[in-house]
């Protein structure tokens, strides 16, 4: 498998694609989309409920899923619409009345929605297997419950693959009260992935080969390159430690844009979602990952946009130039246009193998430049967990230093699915926050090969900035990795821990403009529990790339036999070690959890955290939600091959 996939031959893919579309091809696209992608089919036209028009009230709505083939160059794939769009439509809920979510079930297969990051009975959580069996072909089920809240969700389908087939759509709850900021408009942005191969032979595709759709490769050229730059020893050195872990620099995302199309409101990037405003405007965009498997990194050229909610949740606002949004996360920003001039609204892939895009306009047709894909990111010495300073931390990061994160004192396993005798007691602990300890006892680690250092400080990565001065400019470490590699079901383990909070993500560490980061959030709100913590749970994040075998703590799901226990009404410290070499959206069901990111008392709450490459986060829970909920990786195939446990609290 040899191809070129330089922003030129992906252009040329997408207008080979758009030409084997036609006309009939984008008709039976438009077929699917629901209103809120429309504007330009109807001017004027929003995504939800104006706020001079939001009357409170018990919300009774029908969901009906379905499976509908397209006719698109001359293939007939499969798609599951909710109610005959994809997306699905609006979900419409008011904060403080009763919502009645009646989900029809038409397929051949059993069924399910999860409604993302909503309060609820753990009853009507809509995960099979979990909090009910599911829906069978031709039932309903009616989930009925109280809203609590208020802000941006959304909803998704939670049996098999479905959800890479269309089971999705944007939720929006509206307020009893105010909110603190003011808006003339209000859009939704939905971001997904859609592949015309069948969700299952895409998985078999991974299983047998985990590089299966990675065309961005390292290349003889890129070896001669970093051979003049670093000498010959070096440039061996760099390619024999990644092949010591199995791993490409070039892993920055599972399934790329060789197979994936990536849709803003259900529309490819040919068919322009238009958002419609008059100069001086505040328009709200709501901004919602419901992909399968791709991270995005928005921004919209020439105009500041100022984040107000993270999954729902409201924050301090802070004014930035682009975000990266991991899966199953949503932000909610404010931008003002002053001009009589077209915007566009750019969302592209972390791992710059495509884009998506839309157009903020005064008036339909406008369109502005659409920005060319920036140079693929490559993956560091920081994300394989190497500290090649072997200093500790570094200084000078926004957010925690390293005396901010919390002490971990006797952490306790006992909760933790098939993690038995694994507590810090018995000698076996995950990790130590003793800095003198010798990183490399006992761990799988790259190879120690002469040269290698000096690579890391002299190849450029693509960028203009050398690797050297990333890692200056990563966050601290601020533990190192115990004797347990975790088994079979795991090929590394993150020597050093770093705080990556104050990191920008993936690709956008040299931009020359703002960037969110998880230190910029901060809630707007005090935290209304600050009991200390009753006991502390720690919890690695695992994988074997080259098996695709997604796993906690190296035990996959149908290998573990008992829940993990919250302890009903405790205050609880969840540490979340990433072990691997990529980016995990780790998502809890029924309950947020509070990020530690340095603004003790105001922490910003999530329900979905995207943990970096070999990253130690922390999160305080209150566990004060009974029943079970689930607890897994957002990414949906690592998912389905065992990253995924269940949270009981009793």
């Amino acid at each position: 498998m040899s191809q070129s996939n330089t922003p030129a031959t992906l252009l040329q893919r997408r207008e080979f694609l758009q030409g084997a579309l036609g006309a009939g091809g984008l008709l039976a696209l438009n077929s699917l989309l629901p209103a809120y992608a429309a504007t330009q089919f109807a001017p004027g036209l929003g995504t939800v409920t104006p706020p001079n028009r939001r009357h409170a009230a018990d919300t009774l709505m029908d969901i009906a899923i379905r499976e509908q083939r397209l006719e698109l160059a001359g293939q007939r794939p499969k798609a599951m619409t909710l109610n005959n769009s994809i997306p699905g439509p609006v979900v419409e809920l008011y904060e403080g009345q009763r919502a009645s979510l009646r989900v029809t079930n038409h397929l051949a297969e059993d069924s399910s929605i999860h409604w993302h990051g909503i309060l609820l009975p753990f009853e009507m959580d809509g995960v099979p297997g979990v909090t009910f069996p599911g829906i069978k072909p031709g039932d309903t089920f009616n989930a009925e419950f109280d809203v609590r809240q208020y802000g941006t969700y959304w909803y998704h389908s939670h049996s098999g693959l479905q959800e890479q087939l269309g089971v999705y759509g944007p939720m929006v709850v509206h307020p009893a009260e105010p909110e603190p900021w003011a808006y003339d408009r209000d859009y939704v942005v939905m971001l997904s992935d859609w592949t015309f191969e069948d969700p299952h032979r895409v998985l078999a595709n991974l299983k047998g080969m985990a590089d299966y759709y990675n065309f961005q490769q390292r290349t003889s050229e890129d070896f001669i390159r970093d051979a003049r730059k670093a000498g010959t020893g070096a440039a061996l050195a760099d390619r024999a430690a990644w092949g010591g872990m199995r791993m490409m620099a070039t892993d920055i995302a599972d399934i790329t844009g060789e197979t994936y199309t990536y849709l803003m409101n259900g529309l490819h990037p040919a068919g322009n979602w238009t958002g419609l405003f008059r100069p001086g405007e505040r328009v709200r965009l709501r901004f919602i990952n419901g992909s399968a498997m791709s991270y995005f990194n928005v921004r919209i050229p020439g105009l500041p946009m100022t984040v107000i909610q993270a999954d729902g949740q409201n924050i301090q606002p802070v004014e930035t130039d682009e975000f990266q949004i991991g899966v199953a996360e949503t932000f909610d920003v404010i931008v003002q246009p002053q001009e009589d001039a077209a915007y566009t609204v750019m969302a592209e892939s972390m791992d710059r193998s495509g884009y998506t895009r839309g157009t903020l306009a005064p008036r339909l047709g406008m369109e502005a430049a659409v920005p060319p894909l920036r140079e693929r990111p490559m993956r560091t010495m920081v994300d394989m967990g190497m500290d090649m300073s072997m200093g500790g931390g570094h200084g000078g990061m926004k957010g925690m230093q390293h005396g901010d994160m919390p002490k971990m004192k006797g952490m306790d396993h006992q909760g933790m699915s098939g993690m038995q005798g694994k507590d810090t007691a018995s000698g076996s602990a995950h990790a130590s926050m003793d800095h003198s300890m010798d990183p490399s006892a006992g761990m799988k680690t790259a190879p120690a090969i002469s040269g290698f250092a000096t690579l890391a400080a002299s190849i450029p990565n693509g960028r203009d900035q050398p690797i050297e001065s990333r890692m200056e400019r990563a966050g601290p470490v601020v533990a190192r990795h115990g004797p347990d590699t975790h088994g079979p079901g795991n090929i590394s383990v993150a020597t050093v821990q770093r705080n990556r909070l104050g990191e920008p993500g993936t690709g956008l560490e040299d931009v020359d403009h703002r960037v969110l980061t998880y230190a910029d959030l901060r809630n707007i709100q005090p935290n209304a529990d600050t009991r200390p913590v009753d006991r502390e749970i720690e919890l690695h994040l695992t994988g074997n790339m080259e098996r695709y075998m997604w796993s906690f703590d190296g035990d996959r799901f149908h290998e573990v036999e008992s829940t993990v226990r919250f302890n009903y009404g405790e205050r609880l410290r969840l540490i979340l070690v990433n072990d691997t070499m990529m980016e995990h959206p780790i998502h809890l069901h029924g309950m947020f959890m509070e990020l530690e990111n340095g603004h003790d008392g105001r922490l910003p709450l999530k329900h979905t955290l995207s943990v970096k490459a070999s990253e130690r986060a922390s999160l305080l829970i209150t566990a004060n939600e009974r029943g079970r909920w689930a607890f897994h990786c957002h990414l949906l195939y690592h998912m389905k091959m065992g990253m995924f446990r269940v949270v009981e609290v009793v």
